[in-house]
């Protein structure tokens, strides 16, 4: 197959990589920093630049830009994309972006599925790409009415040779529902929590908790503020909750009421052992 990668950061770069080195297929990259686009090219993550040729060849379009830009990529490109291909968007939030390019790839007549790889790293850009980051990995995809069973295996098929674990078939509404919880919410705390003043006398004093906690404060405010803005009605659900659950431990705290703060660690760590999880 031909396959065309749009955006070669992270996800879109260790996506082309991955597909070079664990499958057959041609893979055509774009790219808008042309350092990037050397680099993929010496390398060997792609084959060759995509362009107005050899798009309207490709049987696979992967489209890993932020949720903005893949619907403009999408929508500025559509009229050369085949009927017999398929578009398949990246993004980290799934409504906004599903409902725009649905309504782009009906009226061309090509396919279209919202994708969303569990996987990545907390520095971004082609530099940090991988073939290895989708090991073991959830891939989730968001089918719909117009979604045939021929191209959920061809896209199985290809995810899987990639690395990817299983695949997760779930509706926009719900990704972002759940993920506002396991991704989103995360970044917040972990941005809200680095800018104790401790933090800059931590040295000497922190071990694998501060790490895990401060991993992914390290982001892309750009990237991040969209992500968060276009799910904002299920993470402000999500903030909240977490906010009126740590007034229990401080109310807790401030009482000295050991009990109590046994009683909520107690049930804390009885909820982690029933999500599971990592």
């Amino acid at each position: 197959m031909n396959i065309a990668v749009i955006g070669l950061g992270l996800i879109g770069g260790s996506l082309a990589k991955g597909i070079k080195a664990r499958t057959s297929n041609t893979v055509y990259g774009l790219d808008i920093n042309e350092e990037t686009m050397l680099l993929a090219r010496l390398c060997g993550a792609i084959d060759g630049e995509l362009n107005d040729d050899n798009l309207p060849q490709c049987d696979i379009i992967l489209v890993a830009l932020r949720p903005a830009d893949a619907v403009r990529w999408v929508e500025e490109n559509a009229a050369k994309i085949s009927r017999d291909a398929a578009v398949i968007d990246m993004c980290g939030v799934k409504r906004t972006v599903c409902e725009s390019i649905s309504a782009i790839a009906e009226k061309h007549g090509f396919a279209y599925i919202g994708g969303h790889p569990m996987a990545g790293k907390e520095r971004g850009k082609f530099i940090n790409a991988a073939d290895t980051l989708f090991v073991g990995a959830p891939m989730i995809l968001t089918p719909d009415h117009r979604t045939t069973p021929q191209l959920l295996e061809t896209l199985e098929k290809l995810f899987t040779d990639i690395g990817f674990a299983r695949m997760v078939y779930t509706t926009p509404d719900e990704h972002d529902r759940i993920i506002a919880y396991t991704s989103q919410l995360a970044h917040i705390a972990s941005s809200a929590y680095v800018k104790s003043p401790e933090a800059q006398r931590q040295r000497g004093f922190s071990a694998g908790s501060y790490r895990d906690m401060t991993r992914v404060a390290h982001l892309d405010e750009d990237m991040w503020t969209e992500l968060c803005m276009s799910n904002a009605d299920y993470l402000t659900e999500q903030a909240e909750l977490l906010a009126a659950h740590l007034q229990e431990y401080i109310g807790a705290l401030r009482d000295r009421d050991e009990n109590r703060l046994r009683e909520l660690f107690r049930d804390g760590r009885e909820k982690k052992a029933t999500a599971g999880g990592n």
